[in-house]
């Protein structure tokens, strides 16, 4: 019958029960008391009938389980005897109760035999899925997943709605599909495989990184839907929600940490730029990867995804961590430069975030720092405490090495000009600028720092170098013969002092700014000064290297011997023209000191002689005679040094003018005129002391204690007007007294 019939049937039946209820006026009043015994009733039916298909299903269900140790081809084979079963059974129920309701709950037999036959195909799909897994075919495996997944959850939802508390029949259920959770596992291995190996991937069969993603989103619109209903009923599959995009992002986090980690090949050990070519590395394969992102990536990942921006800040992200982890090593001070340098310069550069190719999606600007200001200043602390120990390690050595130099048997090298020269300037000042172009690589602020420290070093390095050069000196003096080569050495010690001067002239302008002179002026001259003081006592030891040869000669002057013609003075001045043709490999500003010197100490010298009072003149023929000689011997003074400071400006004439001046003084005829012609001599040369007035007036020999007393009593009392330019050479003499032996005699 259809239902149609049945419903009409039904309401037959019933006009026919209330006509049987109501055949009396006082069943009237009981109207009320039928209606609820009739609810009653219907009720109690459907509990009933609830009942029994509750049943049912429990009991099929104990059946699966069994039946997942049976062949499934057995059941093929005796499915008609399967059907005929569920055919009786149906019989049964009809038989049992009313064809109404068997009609009204008959949709709950039709699921039952559908879910059934259902039931017993799980095994085979299972099986057919794994195939498909294996097979690579991944969307297509999938689907079944995903058909097996929403019986079992629809299963598991309309028992929780039956009986949300009977754990027993839901651990039954998730028994019978235990399978298809280990199928849902190894997907998931195949999709992580896929997204590990992306970049591979999405070059060589970007459709598949496609399937991958699909299956992906798939499982997020599940997850949501699950989500939902759990907050509507309280009901979530198991295994819900899988996040399974949430993990292919941190799997995509994790390769991306795993591909920078492994960048690095090398070891301090094994190779002294290792972290050069690591970071060289890393920004290679960088800049490579987010190309591929931006240019193919990009297409295989919907829009919301994000694809792009989330693996920038995963790169990002694995570069500070990394770098906090190199910054944490035990850095050498090249080490931290180059970190640094990476850091600060290289990721923003256009070699890497700031290529145009990556414009507009990147912008630098927007970028964290991959270390923080704290690190990055701790680093440059060690950096420049290194550095510090570093400098004064390598000045040393150097120092030590041009020491090993100064004894050699062989001459210096000369510089493009012929000048001698040692290589410790070069060396110092190229240690000097490779640091600071290191620096500048970096910033402006630790070039300025390293430039001070530079110098600073300098400066101590400067009083190292003084004291070694008069250890040198001294110990020459202990063997003159030994070092063969010394002199040549020293004039190279001297001119290394010039070119000292000059780098760090050049050292200064290139890398110091305008404004941070101030700071360095009087570091500047304090260097200047100690490099005057090593040029100056360098030409002072070279000059006494002179005197000690010319001592025999200046020990004849003012004597008889010299007096009856001695060639002292000659001797004098080819010992020091000889010397001064090695002088002539001394740059020029140390080269005129020394020609000035050397002409003033033979002066001094010279005037010396005439105060020890060698020579008393016995008579006026013997003081022309040897005031004649004594000009011609400053002429031959004057001509030579005029020759040596050839071109240097220097006046040559008034220190010989000095022994002209005395010359007068002896020569004088009329002792009368004496007074007169000492006091001109006081008056241009102011520093003349009693002594040397004393002394002059004995080498003439004729003039009593009385007179010698009275002139030095009358100039004493005369005014001074000394000549402003006029350097002092007397206060350098000293006359010697007479001994209590000399006073006997």
């Amino acid at each position: 019958p259809t239902m149609e019939e049945t419903d009409r049937e039904a309401v037959a039946t019933a006009v026919q029960r209330v006509a049987g209820m109501l055949q009396r006026p006082d069943q009237l009043d009981k109207v009320e008391q039928y209606r609820r015994r009739e609810a009653r009733k219907k009720a109690s039916v459907e509990a009933r009938l609830k009942l029994i298909m509750y049943k049912d299903i429990k009991h099929v269900l104990t059946i699966f389980v069994y039946f997942k140790t049976i062949s499934f081809k057995l059941f093929q084979k005796n499915y008609n005897s399967f059907l005929q079963l569920f055919s009786e059974c149906f019989n049964c129920l009809v038989s049992s109760l009313c064809i109404s309701i068997v009609l009204f709950y008959s949709f709950y037999f039709v699921c039952f035999v559908c879910l059934f036959f259902a039931f017993l195909s799980v095994p085979e799909i299972v099986r057919e899925t794994q195939d498909l897994i294996e097979r690579g075919e991944l969307l297509q495996a999938h689907r079944k997943l995903m058909d097996l997944e929403c019986s079992r959850d629809n299963l598991m939802y309309e028992q929780y709605r039956m009986d949300s508390k009977n754990t027993h029949d839901m651990n039954l259920i998730h028994t019978y599909f235990g399978d298809m959770q280990k199928l849902s596992e190894e997907l998931a291995k195949q999709l992580w495989m896929v997204v590990q190996r992306y970049l591979v991937t999405v070059r060589r069969d970007p459709t598949l990184l496609v399937s991958v993603v699909r299956i992906i989103d798939r499982e997020e619109k599940i997850d949501r839907r699950m989500l939902d209903r759990k907050k509507q009923t309280g009901f979530i599959p198991p295994g819900r929600p899988k996040k399974w995009k949430e993990k292919m992002f941190n799997i995509l986090e994790r390769t991306v940490s795993t591909r920078i980690e492994g960048t690095q090949a090398d070891t301090r050990e094994s190779d002294k730029m290792w972290l050069v070519r690591h970071l060289e590395i890393i920004r290679k394969y960088v800049l490579d990867d987010l190309l591929v992102a931006k240019t193919l990536l990009d297409q295989c990942f919907p829009p919301h995804y994000d694809i792009f921006n989330k693996l920038l800040n995963m790169y990002h992200q694995a570069l500070s961590t990394r770098m906090q982890e190199l910054a944490a090593e035990d850095l050498e001070a090249n080490e931290i430069v180059s970190l640094l340098t990476w850091v600060l310069n290289t990721y923003k550069s256009t070699e890497m975030m700031g290529n145009s190719e990556l414009s507009p999606e990147v912008d630098v600007n927007s970028l964290n720092p991959l270390i923080s200001q704290n690190v990055v200043d701790q680093l440059l602390s060690k950096y420049m405490s290194t550095l510090t120990s570093n400098i004064i390690g390598w000045l040393r050595k150097a120092l030590e090495t041009d020491k090993k130099d100064w004894i050699k048997e062989t001459e210096p090298e000369a510089d493009q000009d012929g000048y001698y020269q040692t290589t410790l300037p070069a060396i110092v000042f190229q240690m000097f600028e490779q640091n600071l172009q290191v620096a500048a690589q970096i910033n402006e602020d630790l070039k300025t720092k390293v430039l001070l420290l530079c110098l600073q070093q300098m400066n101590s390095f400067l009083t190292r170098y003084k004291d070694e050069a008069q250890l040198y000196k001294e110990d020459h003096l202990k063997n003159r013969q030994y070092p063969q080569c010394y002199v040549q050495y020293m004039i190279a010690v001297i001119n290394n002092c010039q070119t000292f001067k000059e780098s760090i002239i050049s050292l200064k302008r290139k890398y110091l700014k305008m404004e941070m002179e101030d700071t360095l002026s009087s570091s500047h001259t304090n260097m200047d000064a100690t490099l005057d003081i090593i040029a100056k006592e360098g030409c002072s030891s070279l000059l006494d290297e002179v005197f000690m040869d010319l001592e025999p000669h200046l020990n004849d002057l003012m004597t008889k011997k010299w007096l009856m013609g001695s060639n002292a003075v000659g001797t004098i001045c080819v010992t020091v023209e000889d010397y001064f043709n090695d002088f002539a490999k001394i740059k020029k500003p140390y080269k005129k000191t020394m020609t000035v010197e050397a002409h003033r100490r033979v002066v001094v010298e010279y005037i010396r002689a005439i105060m020890l009072k060698r020579i008393s003149f016995k008579n006026a023929e013997e003081r022309k005679e040897g005031a004649e000689r004594m000009v011609k011997e400053a002429e031959q003074f004057r001509f030579l040094f005029k020759k040596l400071a050839a071109g240097s400006g220097e006046d040559t004439e008034g220190l010989c003018d000095i022994i002209k001046a005395i010359a007068e003084v002896i020569k004088l005829t009329d002792p009368s005129l004496l007074y007169l012609e000492v006091s001109t001599l006081v008056s241009k040369y102011p520093d003349i002391r009693d002594d040397h007035i004393a002394a002059l007036l004995t080498v003439r020999g004729d003039a009593s204690r009385d007179m010698k007393q009275t002139i030095i009593e009358t100039l004493d009392q005369g005014p001074s007007q000394p000549n402003p330019n006029y350097v002092p050479i007397f206060k350098e003499i000293t006359v010697p007294t007479l001994t209590v032996p000399k006073l006997l005699k």
